[in-house]
């Protein structure tokens, strides 16, 4: 099922371009069997396409690709699963529809180019795939029940049945809780025992620094550091990514002492999610809240954004008490929302930048007769462009053609540009690298120097300790523990959530 000899994969000199753009600027990476090899830098910075090379998504302009001792100028997707090349993208590429032992057995039965696939067939493939990975889950579950955890090893036990022997992890740790994360790490360490190369993508230091053995840094097509990963400080590695050193100063703005209050909570309370939930955000101030998956971080934010249900409690905007019972009901009242997956949920992929940035404010921008004018749309994204510093040649671009921090940039300004009195903002980072992290912490903290409340819901915990005033832990649905501005630390805060 796995390599378990020793084999180098590796790509030579490779160059690729797109309409005269250059992404990959002779790039030479080497990976061996039985190692977990880490592939960083920022966002645009050539990571994907160099992984769409090695799993046969784009052909190089030039140079060579090895893999266990054969040699391509370019290969084809069938070409790069027969090599043994696999990839787990951060949206898993799993169909909701199907069960948990459908996804794993799929793959294996149209390689296979099975015209009948019989049940039985379908669990013992995805049993033989699990108990190899030592994992647990029940193969009768449809996918759309499970966790974001379990669908991350669902997918290494697809790969396992390809017969994997490099395997590509893109962000892998994104959502998942550290107890997931340590058991995420056993499974990639029993892969690599067993003779697998992989290549794991992060923007999270500390997590690439505790499992990989070696590193290769992309900055703008180039390789720009590399070799082993215990020669490397984390900041470091930082600044190999951005070409700049990175602060991880507090940058929490100061507090009026007049300032009024924008958002109250009393008592908030939806049964078996969140219990008896107070606090209070005011002009300009920042409230971190903070939470394992599962604590009801998530559903209170969206109560407070009419997507979720309450039963007993209030919520008060600039004063007054409101009924948030829909989202249409929240943005009336001064509310915004940016959510955890910019993907699925944030953003218009295939729609022009423009439009995505104009979609929330749309109506706002007609004329008593209903018309709205195109350049003035114009004007107002070109603005929120420039004001976010957003990287783009041309607004007309789908939204899909920028880096994960330029989306992240986009979806920050369509909420911005309504100017709510209160933006909660879930996961605002999630997949950013830590030069775009920084410059988001920034946009957050200069808006709230001129006002508007946020409420940054997060599990990153020094993006938490960098911007805000204070921090909140939920756990079970109730708020744990407050930390005030001088009680805030990793240390405290870490030791509270554990």
């Amino acid at each position: 099922m796995l390599a378990t000899q020793t084999a180098e994969y590796s790509v030579k000199d490779i160059v690729k371009s797109f309409g005269g753009a250059k992404a990959l600027a002779g790039v030479s990476m080497s990976v061996s069997s039985e190692e977990v090899h880490c592939l960083a830098g920022e966002n645009g910075s050539g990571k994907s396409t160099l992984i769409k090379i090695m799993s046969g998504v784009h052909a190089p302009d030039s140079g060579l690709i090895t893999l266990a001792g054969k040699e391509f100028a370019h290969l084809s997707p069938r070409q790069a699963v027969n090599e043994g090349v696999q990839v787990i993208f951060q949206d898993f590429s799993l169909l909701p529809n199907l069960t948990v032992a459908e996804n794993i057995a799929l793959p294996t039965n149209i390689l296979k180019s099975s015209k009948i696939v019989g049940k039985r067939e379908t669990r013992k493939i995805a049993e033989e795939a699990l108990g190899y990975i030592g994992v647990d889950i029940d193969i009768n579950s449809p996918l759309v029940e499970t966790s974001i955890a379990s669908k991350q090893l669902i997918a290494i036990a697809r790969a396992t049945n390809l017969g994997v022997k490099m395997l590509f992890m893109d962000e892998p740790t994104t959502a998942l809780t550290r107890k997931e994360v340590n058991k995420l790490f056993e499974v990639v360490d029993q892969l690599r025992k067993r003779g697998v190369a992989i290549v794991f993508v992060s923007h999270k230091i500390d997590e690439i620094q505790e499992i990989c053995n070696t590193i290769t840094v992309l900055r703008n097509g180039e390789v720009v550091a590399e070799g082993l990963m215990s020669k490397f400080k984390a900041k470091e590695i930082a600044t190999a990514m951005t070409g700049s050193e990175i602060a991880t100063s507090r940058i929490a703005p100061p507090l009026g002492k007049d300032s009024r209050s924008l958002l109250e909570l009393e008592k908030l309370t939806s049964k078996n999610t969140f219990d008896d939930v107070s606090f209070s955000i005011s002009e300009g101030e920042i409230i971190g809240l903070t939470g394992l998956l599962g604590s009801g971080r998530t559903e209170l934010a969206e109560a407070i954004f009419g997507k979720y249900p309450v039963d007993a409690g209030c919520i008060k905007v600039d004063g007054k008490e409101v009924t948030l019972n829909s989202p249409e009901a929240a943005l009336a009242s001064g509310i915004g929302y940016v959510p955890p997956d910019r993907l699925t949920q944030g953003l218009f992929l295939e729609q022009s930048i423009l439009r995505n940035i104009v979609a929330v404010g749309l109506d706002r921008q007609r004329s008593r007769w209903g018309a709205i004018s195109k350049s003035k749309l114009a004007k107002i994204g070109s603005s929120w462009i420039s004001e976010l510093r957003i990287k783009t040649k041309n607004p007309i671009n789908p939204v899909s053609s920028l880096s994960g921090g330029n989306q992240q940039r986009v979806v920050l300004a369509k909420w911005l540009s309504i100017n709510p009195k209160v933006m909660i903002l879930n996961g605002p980072t999630v997949g950013v690298d830590v030069g775009s992290k920084r410059e988001i912490l920034e946009i957050i903290r200069d808006r709230a120097q001129a006002g508007m409340a946020f409420l940054l819901v997060s599990d990153d915990i020094p993006e938490l300790v960098q911007i805000c005033h204070k921090v909140l832990v939920i756990r079970h649905g109730k708020i744990s523990k407050e930390f005030n501005d001088k009680q805030i630390s990793e240390s405290a805060i870490y030791k509270e959530l554990n």
